[in-house]
């Protein structure tokens, strides 16, 4: 096939952003292996500074973790039944109320974190506890954990297999498991996907609702750029990228996966026997 230069225009350009993107961060990764930084790569390799940050910031580490899977925990035991009832029900309600749902994604963090200090802020033991940042993001990634399944949902024909079930003598419980929890496990991954990315990375609404006890790993790298030397700053974003990049991927994956299932077959005609009319 032959490329015209408009072909090699685009494909410039796009190696152009790409290495805006990149090289930013390839210097911060460089930085957190490198004895110095203003020397470079000459001054010699180390994981020093990964091995101090470690033992600094490993509460920050294993708290954002625990985060984590505590928002996911949340969102499956909530997002799953609100989607089903959502995607289940014809009523205008139901629309408005997955309206009202998909706010916080439109409202900024930090209006959603003092949203929630202004109410809550008073109950002492609460507003000291992880579990006030846990409210705050379950707030924030629940709608993507929602609108994932009731796209499924909406996708096939659960009332028919849900209705096939029931005719065979499956309660709720029977056909809500092994009826529709397995048909909209794609949903349900992509949402966990995104939920697991956006909780681990979230810092606006977690810088606002976070105590010195209570610090994660985005708002500890904050705080390492702002008072540590850059070494250990970007030693920080090394380890950061290790904790986002594989969630980032199976993201990927998993939505590249959907749409090869979701793509219907190529049937290729059956050969027509000679001599038959």
């Amino acid at each position: 096939m032959k490329r015209t230069p408009s072909y090699y225009l685009q494909l410039g350009f796009t190696l152009l952003i790409c290495a805006f993107m990149l090289v930013p961060v390839l210097m911060s990764v460089t930085a957190g292996v490198t004895e110095n930084y203003f020397k470079g790569i000459s001054s010699g390799l180390t994981l020093r500074w990964v091995q101090e940050v470690l033992s600094i910031y490993s509460d920050t580490l294993w708290l954002t973790l625990k985060l984590a899977l505590a928002t996911l925990a949340v969102n499956l035991l909530v997002g799953v039944p609100a989607a089903y009832v959502l995607a289940r029900s014809k009523s205008s309600w139901a629309r408005l109320f997955e309206e009202i749902l998909v706010l916080p994604v439109a409202i900024p963090g930090l209006a959603i974190a003092l949203a929630l200090i202004i109410a809550y802020g008073g109950v002492q033991d609460l507003r000291t506890s992880w579990l006030f940042i846990l409210i705050g993001h379950v707030i924030y990634t629940l709608p993507f954990m929602v609108r994932a399944v009731v796209a499924v949902l909406h996708s096939i024909d659960f009332r028919q297999l849900e209705e096939g079930a029931s005719s065979l003598g499956a309660g709720f419980l029977r056909r809500f498991f092994d009826v529709i929890v397995p048909n909209c496990r794609g949903g349900i991954v992509s949402g966990a996907l995104m939920t697991l990315t956006l909780s681990v990375g979230e810092f606006n609404l977690t810088w606002m609702l976070h105590t010195p006890l209570t610090k994660t790993l985005p708002v500890g790298l904050a705080d390492a750029y702002a008072s540590m030397r850059l070494e250990i700053s970007s030693a920080y974003t090394l380890i950061f990228l290790v904790m986002l990049l594989p969630l980032l991927l199976a993201t990927q994956w998993n939505g590249h996966r959907r749409k090869a299932q979701a793509r219907p077959a190529v049937q290729t005609p059956a050969p027509v026997a000679k001599g038959v009319t």
